[in-house]
């Protein structure tokens, strides 16, 4: 910072926010000097290596500067020129601090809300006279601080790109959890997570070469800035929607219960093996939210499920007092999340983010209390000193004015090193020397990031599904303990209770009288004692929900493994997600698949993880549900939602449809065992209606559709044959069409559509080398619905097999009505298949 360097005004106006930020080792002002610099010399304050912590005014004319002077750790020599400003104008703040905040104001919340005594605390209040711990507590600290630094750095020289998160101003966060948490412990963070990776034991080159989106990163450049995730530490996200980490930490931490209930445990593989968890296992999932995100209604959810199974859930709040930039109490009214706890009877803690020893030891107390005692709250009261993002504008009220004052006086890295300096714990010499230990680090991990190579072309589609679409899940293997451990989990009476409801059902299955749920429940039935690893959640599940699919799980399974869940779908496929990611395979029940409409954030986030993780984290999740819209099913608009064309877009999953117990239970065993997330649609007026036999203990394959009816070889050679492409209960109104269809002397190749994704095109155009016709009867709506893609892909990749263009029946884009007569006019029944084939066959399409 000795000589000026030319910048633009639109540079500086740009890169201003990032000062104070810069170089975080002083201390708190005792005095200060205002300074009005022309900005050649502030862009060299800016970027030079040994510029010190700045705060920034705007006059109309001049940038003001104003620079602690009370500590000689690093020392401005960028001289002021002599027109300064005559006094520095006071600022208040918005959001004030936390006045007389002291270790006695966290004391006392421990002995009265955790129920410590002075004794116990005396433990963690040793921290004080630990200068190893302390120095650890300040090399984490300047590790993210230099870490945040250097990002924004690499930002501007365009080797970082899309959205990133710093998290400068926050620092005592990382620094407390770096002391407190194990690597066995379950981390869930959101967007604004590299320090959180690094104070889990994230190494810091990967994860910097994963914001460079290099094949070295810790998720090969698959998952950016947004979507840190590391296997071998148990850091688990990195999500990008706002609060969606919450129920898939719930998740995580009922795998804890688990595995200890199972009495498995990971190895080093963190697969299941049959080795129970130590008799002190004391593991944790911890979960970071901001005060803004912890609004949202999946925290009272989650709250209620801590409660409800006693999980061992850390919920950690970072209340920076901005919901992105807005300043938080303008859009909430309660910002006392550490008091949310208080319904469910968890406790809960507030603690000052300036002082980084104080929210360590009360960090490391409330962590104890959550690894022998329950799940907790720890509420962070600190400033964030940068934007939501760089490229954000940071219009908000009051945004600009407050980032200065923090940065002078809300520092932690200041109020550590003035208090420990002064009191005679390390002298300045030594703070010194461990920043540049840590700078070195940040250095080299810059480096290995430069020095990886980007991830090859081909990388993008191994990573679209833990398992290939040909998959023959006939050949997996069953879990060797099976046997094992549902002897010590499951009593002789629910076993000779299940085996008796499995024999009925098996017995059904071969006299053809067994329905589509039915169906569904045996397969469930059949894996869940085949692997012990598979769970199920549903609504009304102890009562077998609507159709009897999960009949009888709670009852033979117990709660741990069967669990009925509140009535939102979001919440509870949130928590099988974070079951998925920790060993298990969660089942999930949908009374009807519309309701999944709760849950898009999370199903779509379950489509992205074995990509997003660069398939660290299999996602073995399998969505089951009726659904659908029958002809005169009279269930209204909301009911009647063609979800199966909603999902299509979302990538990494697989959808298939049932409209047989056969292809029911053969799908559904797939599923159960495939490693990545499934859906299952099953026709929700045919679930009880439609009965059939069930070839037992065979698998269907998860990406071919069946032909259901052959058109016959004399109406093929007459060119009065079409192919019909449908599912769900399209099958019934094409089968009960077929006979009139004969009758005008047409006939069709009748295809049920068992995988909508992927898409079985080897069927089709075997079917369309014959016919060379083609008509869709289409459950879904002519806008964006199934049919649209599977025309588009037709007309793409087989337009020369076609005489004629693809005909489309599909449901109109109105809602379905109640009424029938109206209903009518809205979905396509058989009547219309029927005239569909006619003009097909006339050439009157």
């Amino acid at each position: 910072a000795d000589a000026p360097i030319a910048a633009s005004p639109h540079a500086l106006r740009s890169s201003s926010h990032y000062l104070t930020s810069f170089h975080p080792l002083l201390t708190t002002t005792t005095k200060t000097t205002t300074m009005k610099f022309c900005q050649y010399a502030l862009a060299s304050a800016l970027f030079a290596s040994t510029a010190s912590a700045f705060s920034i005014n705007t006059p109309s004319n001049a940038f003001v500067v104003s620079k602690s002077s009370s500590s000689a750790l690093f020392s401005s020599t960028i001289e002021a020129p002599s027109t300064a400003l005559d006094e520095e104008v006071s600022f208040e703040p918005m959001r004030p601090p936390l006045k007389d905040f002291s270790w006695e104001n966290v004391s006392e919340q421990l002995t009265s809300k955790f129920g410590y005594s002075e004794a116990d605390l005396e433990k963690y209040t040793a921290l004080d006279g630990d200068k190893e711990g302390l120095m650890k507590l300040y090399k984490d600290m300047q590790m993210a601080r230099g870490f945040e630094n250097a990002c924004n750095q690499q930002y501007m020289q365009g080797k970082i790109r899309g959205f990133m998160h710093l998290d400068n101003g926050q620092e005592s966060i990382p620094g407390m959890v770096a002391s407190a948490i194990k690597n066995g412990d379950k981390k869930y963070s959101y967007y604004r997570e590299h320090t959180h990776a690094l104070a889990s034991g994230v190494a810091p080159g990967p994860v910097m070469a994963e914001l460079f989106m290099k094949e070295g990163g810790t998720c090969k450049g698959a998952g950016g800035s947004m979507h840190i995730f590391d296997k071998p530490t148990y850091f688990q996200g990195g999500w990008a929607l706002v609060s969606e980490q919450l129920p898939y930490a719930a998740g995580a931490a009922k795998s804890i219960l688990l595995d200890r209930e199972l009495k498995l445990s990971d190895d080093e593989k963190q697969d299941k093996v049959n080795v129970a968890p130590p008799e002190d296992d004391d593991r944790i999932s911890v979960v970071f939210i901001g005060e803004g995100g912890s609004q949202n209604g999946r925290m009272a959810e989650i709250l209620n499920a801590a409660a409800k199974d006693n999980l061992p859930l850390l919920v950690i709040v970072i209340d920076n007092g901005r919901a992105i930039n807005t300043f938080t109490p303008d859009v909430a009214t309660n910002s006392d999340v550490y008091k949310q706890g208080e319904h469910y009877g968890i406790p809960g803690i507030l603690v000052d983010g300036t002082n980084a020893a104080d929210v360590t030891k009360a960090g490391k107390a409330v962590v104890d209390y959550v690894r022998t005692t329950g799940p907790a709250i720890m509420q962070v009261h600190t400033y964030r000193f940068n934007g939501h993002s760089p490229a954000d504008p940071e219009h908000e009220r009051g945004r600009k004015g407050e980032k200065k004052w923090a940065r002078d006086e809300q520092d932690p890295l200041k109020f550590f090193e003035n208090k420990f300096i002064e009191n005679g714990t390390f002298t300045e010499d030594e703070l010194k020397a461990a920043r540049k230990e840590v700078l070195a680090e940040v250095k080299a991990a810059v480096k290995f990031a430069d020095e990886s190579p980007m991830p090859p072309v081909e990388l993008a589609k191994e990573l679209e599904y833990p398992d290939a679409p040909d998959t023959d899940y006939n050949l997996k293997p069953a879990p060797a303990f099976a046997d094992e451990v549902n002897a010590r989990t499951i009593s002789a009476d629910q076993m000779k209770t299940i085996h008796n409801h499995i024999a009925t059902l098996r017995e059904k299955a071969s006299a053809g009288e067994i329905t589509i749920g039915d169906a569904i429940n045996l397969a469930i039935h059949e894996e869940m004692l085949r692997d012990p690893t598979t769970t199920i959640h549903a609504e009304d599940l102890q009562a077998g929900s609507s159709y009897d699919i999960p009949k009888l799980t709670q009852q033979t399974y117990g709660q741990i493994r069967a669990a009925d869940e509140i009535i939102d779908e979001g919440h509870f496929i949130g928590k099988a997600l974070g079951e998925g990611m920790n060993g298990y395979r969660p089942i999930v029940e949908l009374m009807n698949t519309n309701f999944g409409i709760y849950g898009m954030a999370e199903i779509s986030s379950a489509g992205n993880t074995f990509a997003t993780t660069g398939g660290q984290f299999d996602m073995p999740m399998t969505i089951i549900g009726a659904g659908g819209t029958a002809p005169n099913q009279s269930l209204g608009a909301e009911h009647s939602q063609p979800f199966h064309a909603y999902v299509m877009g979302i990538p990494g999953l697989k959808i298939c449809t049932a409209a047989s117990p056969a292809a029911a239970y053969g799908i559904t065993k797939s599923m159960i065992r495939d490693n990545g997330p499934c859906f299952l649609f099953a026709p929700v007026k045919m679930m009880k209606e439609a009965k059939g036999t069930v070839d037992l203990d065979r698998c269907l394959p998860l990406n071919k559709a069946a032909l259901l009816h052959e058109a016959s070889a004399d109406s093929v050679a007459a060119g009065n044959a079409v192919t019909v492409l449908t599912y769900l209960h399209g099958v019934k109104e094409s089968q009960i069409s077929i006979a009139e269809i004969q009758d005008e002397g047409m006939d069709i190749d009748l295809i049920e559509l068992r995988t909508l994704k992927p898409l079985d095109m080897e069927t089709i155009a075997k079917s369309l080398e014959r016919t060379n016709k083609i008509c869709i009867l289409d459950e879904s709506t002519k806008s964006g619905g199934v049919g649209a893609t599977i025309s588009a892909a037709i007309s793409e990749e087989l337009f020369d097999l076609l005489d004629a263009p693809v005909k489309r029946l599909s449901m109109d884009d109105a809602p379905v009505p109640y009424a029938s007569s109206m209903e009518k006019a809205v979905v396509k029944r058989g009547s219309d298949l029927v005239q569909a084939v006619i003009d097909l066959c006339s050439n009157s399409v």
